[in-house]
């Protein structure tokens, strides 16, 4: 098993919440697209979190925590962290997504843990 967050653009949980559609961001095509810039910042805040680039493909650019059990995908519409099962692992996914957040471009939102973080 596996403990997913995901980072969004700040329009898209706004469109999200006004459309009252439970499956809203599972069609991509509902996902704002992140500008360029925006996909390089997240890509060079993932490298200084000690994220290894491993691939990058049609799907993105997938990363791999240097220490923990933490994978992450970059795409042009969004983030998405996997953490294996451990305290450790999902705690520290889940910090960086909100660390990431700070500028006020992005939103987490966490499945696990009832949708959207709110402060």
């Amino acid at each position: 098993m596996s403990y997913d967050i995901q980072l969004y653009s700040s329009e898209t949980k706004a469109k999200e919440q006004q459309s009252g559609d439970k499956n809203f961001l599972d069609n991509k095509d509902n996902l704002v697209p992140f500008s360029k810039e925006q996909v390089q910042q997240l890509k060079d805040r993932l490298i200084n979190y000690d994220y290894i680039l491993e691939r990058e493909d049609k799907n993105g650019l997938t990363f791999r925590h240097a220490e923990y059990g933490i994978s992450a995908l970059l795409t042009g519409r969004g983030l998405y962290f996997t953490a294996g099962w451990g305290e450790e692992n999902i705690f520290e996914a889940g910090m960086a997504a909100s660390e990431f957040t700070d500028s006020g471009e992005f939103e987490k939102y966490d499945p696990q843990n009832g949708g959207w973080e709110e402060f």
